[in-house]
């Protein structure tokens, strides 16, 4: 590790020890890694839509809305490609949960899955996507858990 001497005024220092008790960092120094890295991915999207990343879609809908999971299953086999896997659960009596694994390139998973969230009777929708080798090649060779998000 290196250290490094910043200045910052005031208010700025104000609200980041605000954040730094809101999220429970133990210090500043694991609060501004945090910060920086969400900064630097935030900076990168661009270059992250060109790599081949997994991703989570989860979307609560309306199982009765027109049409919706005939759309839906449409959309999905239209991109049998990204889709891996997906775990439906019957929320009530109007509402579904699906979860389903996505994987491919950047832009691509995003467009598939801004377009899901979009549909006509899905109420909420969140995309995470995680970047990863494309042909099974590990960035972390023992596992080792990756935090960060993009989105």
């Amino acid at each position: 590790m290196q250290r490094l001497t910043i200045t910052i005024d005031d208010d700025l220092v104000a609200e980041v020890d605000d954040f730094i008790a809101k999220h429970g960092y133990a210090n500043r120094s694991e609060a501004f890694r945090d910060l920086l890295r969400n900064g630097l991915e935030h900076s990168s999207r661009e270059a992250a839509a060109n790599r081949h990343c997994i991703a989570t879609l989860s979307y609560v809908y309306d199982h009765a809305a027109r049409e919706l999971p005939k759309r839906l299953t449409k959309d999905f086999h239209e991109h049998h490609d990204l889709a891996q896997a997906t775990l439906h659960v019957h929320i009530d009596h109007d509402s579904c949960l699906e979860v389903t694994v996505l994987k491919g390139r950047g832009s691509e998973v995003k467009a598939f899955a801004d377009h899901v969230i979009a549909e006509r009777g899905v109420r909420h929708g969140h995309v995470v996507m995680m970047p990863i080798e494309p042909h099974g090649g590990h960035s972390h060779p023992h596992g080792t858990r990756d935090n960060r998000q993009m989105r």
